[in-house]
């Protein structure tokens, strides 16, 4: 394909990225944007200033314009059904997290994908940033030998930027979601560097506290999942809101250990450096040798105005060239996904069962799709019906709608001033070119 790839965004806010991407690309260009909110279409009117984008606030009429390809930024619990709808369309999909929300929409997902042959694309940037992909290039290379064991962990406590993505929504999936569901940004980086399907897991949540439940979040405050993969090594990933945040990468092999720098360590380099130690021994304590470096993908260039250390830019590109037949783009597709996501939802139900190790369902295998046609548990009541489960092990906790008021009026006041804050920040990147 040498013409453009012609792109709709789902979802103006977070959307605002791969915007960015395709307003600067030689691959691709934006064609049109949807959004229920009426302030982020004017907003990205007034950014872009492009007569060649159609904007729509709904998506049936969206999914109708003439174009290749969706990019799917919109609430993280409401991706399947649109990227079902945009695939039978005959449309590629990018779909931002999470891939879905219940057992029943993993099948109908996997089975939409193979039964109409287009491009599915999951995008977890996090498996993008400089370490983590370099950790990806490094095991696949055999530098640290057979996966063993591995630490991820992706704290953010949320309190202070709830307002700008929650926007004091009571029903807001953010406010609802169980403490395991937002899993992908830890585990997956894990998932995309062996190429290991998870087999097995054991869920952990911590409590509630009132960092929480002041701004209406319902679930538990951070989450541990213990997952064996099918080789026998074990991951570790912890995520949620303790006290300060961190993103974190580790993984011992049967020859080697490497990792990134520690957020909290201001000299480490963080997610920007790579530090090694290995040998061709399997564990020879005067043989190893130790490395540090800062990686390069290469494209380096161009990545001004992109967050997440540039992953957002990675994860579009290699998208656009997987359409455009490059058979060298490094692209998630929707078994991985998977992969990357069922070790939380099932870390819940283990959480549920008083941390009873849970077998993780193999997708791959058509047999074993049946036994999940009709599961709907999850904590979204439109979704569940009479399989609802709640948002903390302890039950789901009653918050005054006064909590929400507030949430709304703090959230208003940002979006008085559009040049400072959290939303300033995100529609910026769609304003560059």
């Amino acid at each position: 394909m040498d013409k453009k790839v012609r792109i709709g965004v789902l979802g103006g806010y977070r959307g605002s990225s791969m915007i960015n991407y395709c307003e600067r690309a030689e691959n691709a260009q934006v064609v049109a944007i949807c959004d229920k909110n009426p302030e982020v279409l004017n907003t990205q009117k007034e950014n872009l200033k492009d007569d060649n984008i159609t904007f729509y606030d709904n998506f049936e009429d969206f999914i109708k314009h003439d174009m290749d390809a969706v990019v799917l930024a919109n609430y993280a619990n409401e991706h399947a059904p649109f990227a079902i709808k945009a695939l039978k369309r005959g449309l590629h999909v990018f779909s931002e997290v999470l891939p879905c929300q219940t057992m029943k929409e993993a099948v109908e997902l996997i089975e939409t994908v193979e039964e109409t042959g287009y491009i599915y694309a999951y995008g977890e940037n996090y498996c993008y940033m400089p370490a983590p992909y370099e950790m990806k290039k490094l095991y696949r290379d055999g530098k640290i030998g057979e996966f063993e064991y591995g630490e991820c962990e992706y704290i953010h406590n949320g309190e202070p930027i709830w307002p700008s993505i929650t926007y004091g929504e009571k029903d807001h999936w953010r406010n609802n979601m169980y403490s395991t569901f937002y899993c992908t940004h830890s585990i997956g980086p894990m998932i995309h560097m062996t190429g290991l399907r998870p087999v097995s897991v054991i869920g952990f949540e911590g409590t509630q506290n009132e960092r929480k439940l002041r701004v209406g979040a319902k679930s538990g405050l951070f989450a541990v999942e213990m997952v064996t993969l099918e080789n026998g090594g074990i991951v570790k990933s912890i995520h949620g809101w303790l006290y300060k945040d961190s993103i974190w990468y580790s993984a011992y092999g049967s020859k080697g250990r490497m990792e990134c720098g520690r957020e909290a360590d201001k000299n480490s380099g963080h997610i920007y450096k790579m530090y090694i130690d290995s040998d061709e021994y399997s564990g020879g304590y005067d043989t190893a040798k130790y490395e540090t470096y800062e990686p390069k993908h290469g494209m380096e260039d161009k990545l001004d105005g992109f967050g997440h250390g540039g992953s957002d830019f990675y994860s579009m590109y290699h998208f656009i060239e997987k359409i455009r037949g490059n058979s060298e783009a490094d692209t998630i597709d929707v078994y991985e996904a998977l992969d990357m996501f069922l070790p939380g939802m099932f870390a819940y139900r283990s959480i549920l069962k008083g941390n009873t190790p849970m077998e993780i369902p193999n997708l791959r295998d058509k047999k074993e799709r049946d036994k999940w046609r009709n599961d709907t548990a999850c904590t979204d009541p439109k979704v569940a019906g009479d399989m609802l489960l709640p948002t903390f092990s302890k039950g789901t906790p009653d918050i005054d709608d006064g909590v929400y008021a507030y949430v709304k009026k703090m959230w208003d006041e940002e979006c008085k001033n559009k040049d400072s804050g959290y939303i300033a920040a995100a529609f910026s990147q769609g304003s560059k070119k």
